[in-house]
């Protein structure tokens, strides 16, 4: 059976990998809607406002998110995630997605409870519909 994915969250600063991979998911409709952070802080910064609110229904279902962003990196905002991700309420699939093929890096990931799966860039179309189909 399908699942029924209404929210994607992207956070990446590579607007070409943004624009692409929000593209397959519209073309595809694999997902109602597509949120999209920079930075591992804007998107930390969007999930403790979430907890604030009553319903937290603009939470995404899965998050793909890149190891090497400036400000705060996918490393820094999986340790800050992990703190609050139990207080979300809403069960979030989470994927790192990377274009680095270092084993210690995929290892790392890995071994971090609330990761779903490592991914490596660029995704592939089997990648994306096995996920959010």
């Amino acid at each position: 059976m399908p699942r029924n994915i209404e929210s994607v969250c992207i956070i990446d600063d590579d607007l070409i990998y943004i624009n692409l991979v929000s593209k397959i998911i519209e073309l595809k409709k694999l997902s109602e809607s597509v949120l999209v952070f920079n930075n591992g802080k804007e998107a930390l910064d969007f999930f403790l406002q979430s907890l604030q609110k009553e319903e937290n229904q603009d939470v995404p279902q899965v998050i793909f998110l890149d190891l090497n962003m400036p400000i705060m990196d996918g490393w820094e905002f999986l340790c800050e995630f992990s703190k609050i991700k139990n207080q979300i309420g809403k069960k979030i699939d989470l994927y790192v997605v990377s274009s680095s093929i270092d084993s210690r890096d995929i290892e790392r990931a890995k071994s971090i409870d609330i990761v779903s799966d490592y991914l490596t860039k660029p995704i592939k179309l089997g990648d994306f519909e096995r996920i959010l189909i």
